[in-house]
């Protein structure tokens, strides 16, 4: 069985190290055995550039696996239009993104590359054929998919919470899920999203966000720079985001 990609420009031998992404994501849960089938199947990666978007219209029919990289979805259950409220999330390394298309073809999401991001395409049709053989595969994606609804419901949905203790549940989790080690200094750092990213994602308002970075980088917790945030005390963070 072959998985057709859109453009091959990584070799499977460059894709090692799946065991090695965030905790809880689609890759980090697939055995060696599954992830070299996936591989022996055809699997390439393709690189997307910084603001370039993933094609998951309508008309689109690829699933994607984030090798590398930081990308937004935008969501309108409301339908689209000036001040229509979007779903925002962020997804990292190891997810697999676009699932929808694996019940409904016409499923699709605005899902933009915050960073250079390496992409590994695959048919929806191709993988569910995958799925169906290999129990394990399934049984990785669902727990991925459920580890990431539960992620979800404690950094995005917690409206009630002040905006200090959420905009810190939100770093730290971009710190857990895509932030890369400094080697001087060891902090963690987050590439990709603005301020209005973060406010967006959290629907607060832009100076709210800002004010709780502001908080953030007073107290040393946090560096701010152009669409990047630079974590010097996770833990920090993580006590702040229990509301401590």
């Amino acid at each position: 069985m072959s998985l057709p990609s859109t453009v091959d420009v990584t070799r499977p031998t460059d894709l090692r190290g799946h065991e090695n992404k965030p905790e809880g994501s689609f890759l980090q849960r697939l055995e060696a055995e599954s992830w070299r089938a996936l591989l022996q199947a055809g699997l390439r990666a393709r690189t997307f550039e910084r603001d370039e978007h993933l094609p998951m219209g309508p008309g689109d029919r690829n699933v994607y696996i984030i090798w590398d990289g930081l990308v937004r979805q935008d969501r309108f259950p409301l339908g689209e239009g000036d001040n229509v409220p979007a779903v925002i999330r962020f997804r990292g390394s190891g997810q697999l993104v676009g699932e929808g298309k694996l019940i409904d073809p016409g499923s699709a999401v605005i899902t933009k590359c915050l960073t250079r991001t390496l992409a590994i395409p695959c048919r929806a049709r191709y993988f569910n054929v995958l799925l169906r053989k290999r129990a394990e595969i399934q049984l990785a994606l669902l727990r991925s998919l459920e580890d990431r609804n539960r992620s979800d419901e404690l950094v995005y949905t917690m409206a009630t919470r002040p905006p200090l203790e959420r905009t810190s549940r939100l770093l730290a989790h971009l710190a857990d899920t895509a932030g890369r080690p400094d080697p001087r200094t060891g902090a963690a750092i987050v590439t990709g999203p603005g301020q209005k990213d973060i406010a967006a994602a959290l629907q607060l308002a832009v100076s709210t966000t800002e004010n709780a970075i502001r908080t953030l980088r007073y107290h040393g917790i946090v560096e701010a720079r152009y669409r990047q945030y630079v974590v010097h005390e996770v833990d920090a963070l993580r006590h702040l985001a229990a509301g401590h």
